[in-house]
């Protein structure tokens, strides 16, 4: 017998009930962005890789999917480049940095756009981690004071709620303050990169860890010591206030005076009663077109962050744009999919029309789009012979309510 065939590791078939089940959860996330008047865009799968190597992918740049160039011949090849020219997009935020540069004369300003799509990364497939998953993106672009940041933590928010999160904790923290940090404490400009990378680790390795990556990679002993007690303390300092307290003194004041006011003009849902948002003076996010403020959110039971995103600045402007201030928002919707349904699903009920060999065909049409007037779901469902067990599988396959065709009784619950 043969092997059933599979899809390609690291990617998955989604059935008809969790494609359902995914539709109905983007429609509500869509509805709450709408309503802060959020358009939605679309961009290509793939990108030029001038855009996604540009070098402010962070890692997922060592994770691209490449493309052959179109009629290369391989024995003319003589390194990678010479081979591809493009690549699947690793998320939406390179690829909606280069549509804005692209098509900003024709776009208002501020923008506001939401993209949710499928995204491709090459990574090592595990449980939860697929080669090809959807994001959930909202930006704002030509908006360059705080607001942006405040409408996209509320809007985010909206949506959370609205998919029925009831509690999750809004982390929020600002690279500017880590890198005027990182210079008090004693770090050299040109190694702010590498050590916020160790920093990111602290919730999985603790602040001896950092302590120790940071000794080994050559750092000046006085910094690290003077750094992770900073951290160690700043684990309290879930206010403005509180971390102001832990921070070294002739810092620039600016960033977490921006902090500040973020923090005192997100509005949380009340429909999310335990939602809340806290300073995270760890929080640095891998990516390396942040800017200014960052942010990521978390909810009990869900694992990792469940969304995040933040100030980038200088995107549009480093791949051909003008110069334009953006920021965003990003749902992991895949975790959402898999563990949550949208608290306002009104899924319309499924009805089976059961119909016989013996019966006109014209007439079974009719009956059936009566019925899909009413506001149902109609299949017609062939019954041969004396039906034996139709019943049982139409309730394994989800129907709520079952119909005779021809006979113009409403359609009444499914009984096995």
């Amino acid at each position: 017998m043969a092997q059933r065939p599979s899809p390609v590791r690291g990617m998955r078939d989604v059935l008809p009930d969790a494609a359902e089940r995914r539709q109905r959860l983007e429609a509500t996330i869509h509805h709450e962005f709408s309503r802060f008047g959020y358009r939605p865009i679309q961009t290509p799968a793939l990108e030029d890789l001038r855009f996604l190597e540009s070098g402010q992918g962070g890692d997922n740049e060592k994770l691209i999917f490449k493309t052959l160039r179109r009629g290369i011949s391989l024995n003319e090849a003589t390194d990678v480049a010479s081979l591809a020219d493009a690549g699947l997009r690793f998320d939406l935020t390179v690829p909606l940095a280069r549509f804005y540069a692209t098509n900003a004369p024709e776009l208002p300003s501020p923008f506001r756009a939401v993209q949710i799509g499928p995204v491709w990364r090459a990574e090592r497939p595990q449980r939860g981690r697929y080669r090809q998953f959807t994001q959930c993106d909202i930006d704002i672009l030509g908006e360059a004071s705080l607001l942006a940041e405040i409408e996209l933590l509320s809007a985010g928010s909206r949506a959370l709620a609205a998919v029925g999160l009831e509690e999750f904790t809004i982390r929020l923290n600002h690279r500017r303050l880590l890198t005027g940090l990182l210079t008090a404490c004693g770090f050299a400009d040109e190694t702010h990169a590498h050590t916020l990378i160790v920093v990111d680790k602290l919730d999985k390795i603790g602040v001896e860890g950092i302590e120790r990556e940071l000794a080994e990679a050559g750092h000046s002993q006085s910094a690290i010591t003077t750094l992770a007690k900073v951290l160690a303390q700043a684990e309290a300092a879930t206010t403005p206030d509180q971390l102001a307290q832990v921070l070294p003194s002739g810092m620039d004041g600016e960033p977490l005076e921006e902090l500040r006011t973020i923090a005192s003009a997100v509005v949380l849902p009340e429909t999310a009663p335990k939602a809340r948002l806290v300073m995270d003076l760890s929080l640095v996010r891998g990516m390396g077109y942040y800017t200014g403020p960052i942010f990521e959110v978390a909810a009990p039971g869900l694992g990792s962050s469940i969304a995040g995103g933040g100030r980038y600045d200088e995107m549009i402007g480093r791949i051909g744009g003008q110069p334009t201030p953006a920021c965003g928002f990003s749902i992991g919707f895949e975790r959402l999919a898999e563990v949550l349904t949208p608290a306002s699903e009104q899924r319309e009920q499924r009805v089976a029309l059961l119909w016989r060999s013996d019966q006109g065909l014209t007439q079974i049409a009719e009956h059936a789009d009566r019925l899909r007037a009413q506001g149902y779901v109609v299949e017609t469902v062939h019954v041969a012979g004396k039906g034996k067990g139709v019943y049982k599988r139409l309730a394994t396959a989800g129907f709520d309510l079952v119909a005779q065709a021809l006979d113009e009784a409403a359609p009444r619950p499914l009984s096995p």
